[in-house]
């Protein structure tokens, strides 16, 4: 099923505008237009291309290096799991494996209705309070297979 997303190119072009087309701030922009759209639309990239005079190779290697962004649609709500050391041995492996049966997607995955992006990271910075997940930008931390699923139903209720 291909997802298709309307450009808001004027939207794009005060992106661009707002760092003054510098070739510097590629990043920074990407993840602005991340922000927008949860990934990379693979149209945007020649045109940010084109409006910032950088070769093609350049915007693709930035978008494909990144972990914070992708070239794939994403859910509304990016759940990371930790795996580093301190997560690892608290059970970041049976939180991802709850994850994995309740949104019913592999790690790496979103789900069909574009609602939950699943991801593994190596360390979220919250050793004490492991095993650890963001969503989005809010950090759940002390976790287990049952609190872990109601920290997801928090969610979907924000939807419904």
């Amino acid at each position: 099923m291909e997802n298709r997303v309307t450009i808001d190119w004027d939207k794009i072009d005060q992106i661009i505008e707002k760092y003054n087309r510098d070739q510097e701030s590629l990043l920074m922009i990407m993840q602005d237009i991340s922000d927008i759209y949860n990934y990379m639309p693979p149209e945007t990239l020649p045109f940010l291309s084109r409006k910032l005079g950088v070769a093609d190779t350049l915007v693709y290697s930035v978008a494909s290096f990144y972990k914070t962004i992708s070239l794939e649609p994403r859910g509304k709500f990016i759940v990371n799991v930790c795996t580093g050391t301190a997560c690892h041995v608290r059970g970041a492996e049976k939180i991802t494996e709850a994850l994995e049966g309740s949104l019913d997607i592999k790690e790496g995955r979103t789900t069909a209705d574009q609602m939950f992006t699943l991801e593994a990271v190596r360390c979220i910075g919250c050793c004490a309070s492991g095993p650890v997940i963001t969503v989005n930008q809010d950090t759940h931390g002390g976790l287990d297979r049952s609190s872990v699923l109601k920290v997801i139903d928090d969610y979907r209720q924000l939807e419904t």
